[in-house]
């Protein structure tokens, strides 16, 4: 078995850009030649190995732009949330410079710095393993070490892990931990052998997906002959005459019996919530029943009734708000507000409220209801932040990317931010901005 798995590492290590063919290659990295990692630590300054109070106890325990040498190769992206409202995270590997480019521990702290933001949350990792060669690729011993610091914090959490474009590296690299890995974790692994797979997780328009990754998928597919059985991509499905998901809000107010500019989607699932969910501890950061989520989601799509009460699950409800915010043709902020809401954070804090009643201002007057009817309920449920555990700032982390996004939908580290500032702004300000 183990000569089996040194042929197939050979191969899979030739297919990957490596410069040549010889055994020498089937070591997982040069960096396995130095010591381990404890000694690269200590190598390096006192304050880069000080573990312990570099992560600290809070969620933001360093700012990001201390890591600004990792942060400038957007190897590790948020990317909204997925089919399901979990928060997900991406992890670039063509993104990652030459070993002797990238300091491996900062790379680390700053990956658990990200994660410390969402891990309170139900959350999906999806990590795009091409690109990942013998000349940028970790050592073994440094996996180890990164695999034993996500503790149980990190991993409780976690719903999903898809690795895109498996290759037998990072099969038999998974082999090769499969002792350091619980059987529950395990589980949560699944491979994505193209990007039309992903579709049923998450709309792959919302990832930042490298270029190198898409010529790569299109290349594997290319070279299959034509089989029904290899995916493709799937010809968009016409709305249905009472469809709600994917509809622009102009549209559904014209449909509505009273012209209400509030789409009964938001009325009826936070109607429910504020009746059956203030006080639910971690609202908005569970995920539900997958089969459920969709059968409400094609009920609604069809015209049926929909009664939330017969379901028994707030989570499912929460999820329905920010599955159909975040399916909006447009976000519901608006692409016209994108750029000065990424730059808010230049305008002083005296001139902020007055700011943004200039910008919503401008707002159709369908978003401008919505967003004020959405506010103003997530003010409720702030007031019950003692009970639900979700205050202002945990709120703005969650509904951020589901107020807005670029014209491509997809959203780097360096724009989320903003948004999620402006989102807490919005709430923390509430009564002045929306006052007559």
């Amino acid at each position: 078995m183990a000569s089996e798995l040194l042929v197939d590492f050979q191969e899979d290590l030739a297919g990957e850009d490596t410069p040549n063919n010889s055994l020498d290659q089937l070591k997982l990295s040069p960096m396995e030649d130095r010591k381990c990692l404890a000694d690269e630590m200590d190598s390096l300054s006192k304050s880069d190995t000080d573990i312990p109070s570099q992560l600290g106890e809070g969620p933001y325990p360093k700012p990001l732009e201390t890591y600004e040498d990792i942060a400038r190769h957007q190897i590790v992206e948020v990317a909204g949330d997925d089919n399901f409202g979990r928060k997900v995270i991406v992890f670039n590997a063509c993104r990652m410079p030459p070993q002797h480019e990238l300091n491996h521990l900062h790379l680390l702290l700053y990956l658990k710095q990200t994660l410390d933001q969402y891990v309170e949350s139900d959350y999906t990792l999806i990590y795009f393993h091409h690109g990942l060669t013998s000349r940028n690729k970790p050592s073994f011993t440094w996996l180890r070490e990164a695999y034993r610091e996500f503790d149980r914090k990190y991993k409780k959490n976690i719903k999903a892990l898809y690795i895109v474009h498996p290759t037998m590296f990072i099969r038999t690299m998974l082999i090769l931990f499969k002792p350091l890995i619980s059987f529950k974790f395990g589980q949560k692994i699944n491979y994505i052998n193209y990007l039309s797979e992903l579709e049923d997780i998450v709309k792959c328009k919302q990832l930042v997906i490298p270029t190198r990754v898409r010529d790569y998928d299109e290349k594997i597919k290319a070279s299959l002959k034509p089989s029904p059985e290899v995916p493709g991509v799937r010809p968009p499905s016409p709305p249905l005459p009472h469809q709600q998901f994917g509809v622009a809000l102009s549209v559904l107010k014209a449909r509505s019996a009273d012209n209400d500019s509030v789409p009964m989607v938001m009325r009826e699932t936070i109607s429910f919530l504020k009746e059956h969910g203030l006080e639910t501890e971690g609202i908005f950061r569970r995920s539900a029943n997958v089969n459920l989520v969709k059968s409400i989601q094609h009920k609604y799509n069809s015209g049926e009734r929909v009664n939330f009460s017969e379901q028994g699950d707030v989570h499912l409800a929460a999820i329905i708000l920010k599955k159909f915010l975040r399916e909006l043709p447009e976000p519901l902020l608006t692409y016209r507000l994108y750029n000065g809401i990424v730059n808010f954070h230049n305008v002083e804090s005296s001139s902020q409220v007055r700011e943004i009643q200039d910008m919503l201002k401008t707002l159709p007057e369908e978003n401008y209801s919505s967003l004020k009817f959405l506010i103003q309920f997530l003010v409720q449920v702030s007031g019950q932040c003692e009970v639900n555990k979700m205050n202002n700032n945990n709120l703005a982390v969650v509904f951020g990317p589901n107020l807005l996004w670029g014209r491509d939908a997809a959203m780097t580290l360096s724009a989320i931010g903003p948004i999620n500032n402006y989102t807490r702004t919005l709430l923390d300000q509430h009564a002045d901005i929306f006052s007559p």
